[in-house]
């Protein structure tokens, strides 16, 4: 993958600052001779979401941060002991259940039981443009998620009740450098589970602590 050059940071003080903060820095040219993070070849099967989940848009985008590789065992090596003590004996990308990387580079894995629908966590992690993810960020603040600004980025949290079962879904998101976490799960939340894939990716600490609430 050609080496990136990194897109300046994300920051605001409440999700409408950060959508325009975001909007300033969309037509800021990269340095002579820098490339863009976008898709690579690669095979895999493609999850297909639920149907009430609007995916999060893929793409080319400017970052300098490299995506898990190695999968599955990249899945457990950006989580850390915490959270695998609480997925432990879940299956990770069991065969049928699209976990891999996608042809656009993304990556994904699926913790939970070929057949168990309503008791699963389905993460993908890849590039999104700057214009589409800001558009998809405010669609998320105005369909009843929470969104704030921990730890240089973006992140949007929801939880609902299954409609047909007697268990929590949700869906939590995190953007920043021109990656989007995007964790849709069921009856399977692990505490700290984003936090740990945010660092992860991003092992520099900056401002903002941890999510205290109960979401992955």
């Amino acid at each position: 993958m050609p080496r990136p050059v990194r897109a300046r940071p994300t920051s605001a003080i409440a999700v409408a600052g950060a959508v325009l903060l975001l909007a300033a820095c969309a037509g800021t040219p990269a340095p002579e001779g820098s490339t863009s993070a976008g898709p690579a070849p690669s095979a895999s099967a493609r999850p297909t979401p639920s149907a009430s989940v609007t995916p999060f848009p893929m793409g080319s985008s400017v970052s300098t941060t490299p995506l898990p590789d190695d999968l599955p065992q990249g899945c457990r090596d950006i989580l850390n002991d915490a959270v695998l003590a609480q997925l432990e004996d879940v299956p990770l990308n069991a065969e049928g259940m699209a976990g891999g990387i996608r042809p656009d580079s993304s990556r994904v894995c699926v913790w939970g039981e070929p057949g168990a629908a309503a008791t699963r966590l389905t993460t993908v992690i890849g590039y999104s443009p700057e214009r589409e993810a800001r558009d998809a960020l405010y669609g998320l603040s105005s369909d009843g998620f929470t969104c704030y600004e921990p730890r240089g980025g973006i992140r949007c949290e929801k939880t609902w009740d299954n409609p047909d079962l007697p268990v929590e879904n949700g869906r939590t998101l995190f953007y920043r450098d021109g990656v989007i976490i995007d964790t849709q799960y069921s009856n399977l939340a692990p505490r700290g589970y984003t936090d740990a894939i945010i660092d992860a990716l991003w092992p520099v600490a900056l401002p903002g602590a941890a999510t205290p609430a109960p979401t992955p």
